[in-house]
């Protein structure tokens, strides 16, 4: 399969900032376009069609915030120019016109935007993991991580230790409506697929090693619906080449 890369990116992923490092967002950058938007968008339908039960799930519980990030999603899309919504479909970028399927509201945002978008809702004390159109995996999967909360999403990720943990629940717990914040991270692979799930007992891809040649970084947000109160953790991958990144930033 051809690597699907991007030539330029919105931000510096060579910084190395603390964990867990986020920022204010306009939201009326929450969603963005770049260089890849045809191939990615491609690559979706594809995993949408061919791979449905592995990158995408909602549990019935979450349908009106499903519902509810549909709506804020077209909401945005609609304030955009390179996008056309109607009642009835939205024509992207790259000349595709999506119809509206309201009854399938994951699968639906799968198809309009890059990015790959997960409901987390408050049980109890934690955010859980209720619906999520997940196509682009960073070395973990969504049937693992489905219906669990934020300490059992991050399993085994051995930066997120007790006290991490309760910043990000915090941080879940505070973000407001109308004023979402993002963060960043980026990790060498030696792979540039995309779709790159990985098990909980599998061993990690090997990072930073001679043959990482592709810089993946994930541009990740948080958004607060208004009406159910759910909690939208966004995540637009981005793969690019060490030479890009080299020209980008040569001090990397």
């Amino acid at each position: 399969m051809t690597a699907i890369l991007q030539t330029s990116l919105g931000y510096d992923p060579t910084r190395h900032r603390p964990l867990p490092s986020t920022a204010p967002m306009k939201p009326a950058d929450w969603i963005i376009v770049d260089d890849a938007h045809a191939a990615q968008m491609a690559e979706r339908a594809r995993l949408l069609e061919n791979l449905r039960d592995n990158v995408l799930a909602m549990d019935e519980s979450a349908r009106p915030a499903a519902e509810e990030l549909l709506q804020a999603v077209l909401d945005v899309l609609a304030g955009r120019p390179d996008h056309r919504v109607t009642q009835e479909s939205v024509l992207r970028p790259d000349g595709v016109t999506v119809t509206l399927g309201r009854h399938d509201p994951m699968a639906t945002l799968g198809h309009l935007v890059q990015q790959d978008l997960c409901l987390m809702e408050k049980h109890g004390n934690e955010h859980v993991l209720t619906a999520a159109v997940l196509c682009f995996p960073a070395s973990w999967t969504l049937e693992e991580k489905f219906l669990r909360p934020l300490t059992g999403i991050h399993v085994p990720v051995d930066e997120y230790d007790d006290t991490m943990a309760r910043r990000v629940q915090r941080l879940f717990d505070g973000v407001q409506v109308g004023r979402p914040i993002w963060r960043f991270n980026a990790l060498w692979y030696a792979d540039p697929v995309l779709h790159q799930p990985r098990r909980e007992n599998e061993r990690r891809p090997e990072r930073h090693a001679v043959e990482a040649r592709y810089l993946r970084t994930e541009r990740q947000s948080i958004l607060r619906l208004p009406k159910t109160g759910a909690v939208v953790f966004g995540i637009h991958t981005s793969v690019l080449e060490q030479a890009t990144v080299r020209a980008l930033w040569p001090e990397a």
